[in-house]
């Protein structure tokens, strides 16, 4: 007996429907893995920035605000003000911009502790010009970068924490300034952390929408 093989094709295998929940949870972990990417791109940004200390002369320094305790000058604040003067000494700048307003209840602002704390140290009135309204770093860096353009200087050395160094300088680039950076202090992982959520977000929507951000 002859056995003849059938010369039917076999039935083709349906693919399993991909459900729409897979596809959503595919979506989010998708976006999950940018936006941890994203977020440790500007971590790298803002720690390298916190090593990069300023070299080149500049025709005015900014010494951004920070705590004082009626007329007094809190530790980060005197850090910074040291640096400003180490500056101004050096012949690195030949203005220095104090900034800073007052919060409720205080006798006087950061910017007038830090021009008092100054004029002592043996810079003349002439070299300092004060910004007394600033409650945010986006405030006190655009009122300093009028200030500043009103006498045609654009290039400005800012000084402030380490971990500060990058959202400081993007923050000056919103508003027309070529900004370096004296840096003060060591910076901390959860200050550069905190730092680098900051920058994200402020690279995202402009660092003024970001004015609600204490420092």
């Amino acid at each position: 007996m002859t056995e003849v093989e059938s010369t039917d094709s076999p039935e083709p295998v349906s693919p399993e429907p991909v459900s729409p929940r897979f596809g959503i949870i595919r979506f989010f972990i998708l976006l999950a893995l940018v936006l941890v990417l994203y977020v440790f791109a500007n971590f790298t940004d803002v720690w390298v920035a916190s090593r990069d200390e300023v070299k080149e002369y500049a025709p005015a320094a900014v010494v951004l605000g920070a705590a004082q305790y009626n007329g007094e000058p809190s530790p980060v604040l005197k850090s910074r003000l040291d640096r400003a003067l180490e500056l101004y000494t050096d012949s690195q700048v030949d203005l220095v911009v104090v900034t800073g307003g007052g919060k409720s209840g205080d006798i006087t602002t950061e910017a007038k502790t830090g021009y008092d704390y100054l004029r002592a140290a043996g810079i003349p009135d002439e070299a300092l010009l004060l910004e007394v309204q600033g409650a945010s770093t986006y405030e006190s860096v655009g009122a300093a970068a009028r200030i500043l353009r009103n006498r045609d200087i654009t290039r400005a050395i800012l000084v402030t924490d380490a971990y500060h160094s990058r959202r400081a300088q993007l923050v000056a680039e919103e508003f027309g300034m070529d900004a370096q950076v004296a840096l003060v202090g060591t910076p901390s992982v959860g200050r550069l952390i905190r730092e680098s959520i900051a920058v994200s977000l402020g690279r995202i929507t402009s660092f003024r929408r970001l004015d609600w951000y204490q420092d």
